[in-house]
């Protein structure tokens, strides 16, 4: 790891999304995140794993918003969450593929070819996250 780099990992990610409480939902009943904060005014939640914290924005207008096209848009191509083993990957796809508005576009399968499993998806809203366990 570089001595020299100015930044220390990530403190959080933000994500604008179509419907604030579906995807709260998502990110607290399906992933066991907590709240952390909330900002009702503007609106937006805060919700964190214990070791990132995503910021949930509310869209103004979700009926015109631009969904992201990952091959056309420029941005947040996916977001990727480790999970502690390839059994827990495995308990989380059959888990997800009961979540109503997720999509999965891939079960676990072997990330390039080496012995890391990863699996992705998209969640309510349409944004794409990829959950990556460790090799054994």
């Amino acid at each position: 790891m570089s001595s020299t780099a100015l930044t220390q990992g990530a403190h959080h990610i933000g994500l604008t999304v179509p419907n604030l409480d579906k995807t709260r939902r998502f990110f607290i009943d399906t992933l066991g995140f907590a709240q952390v904060g909330e900002r009702p005014e503007y609106p937006a939640v805060f919700v964190s794993d214990g070791a990132i914290m995503v910021t949930l924005w509310q869209a103004t207008d979700p009926e015109t918003a631009v969904t992201f096209n990952r091959k056309n848009v420029i941005g947040l191509h996916h977001l990727a969450l480790q999970v502690e083993t390839q059994a827990a990957l495995d308990a989380l796809h059959n888990k997800l593929q009961s979540t109503d508005d997720v999509v999965i576009e891939f079960a676990p399968e072997p990330l390039g070819g080496g012995p890391i499993q990863h699996l992705m998806c998209e969640i309510p809203g349409g944004i794409r996250v990829e959950f990556i366990a460790p090799s054994a």
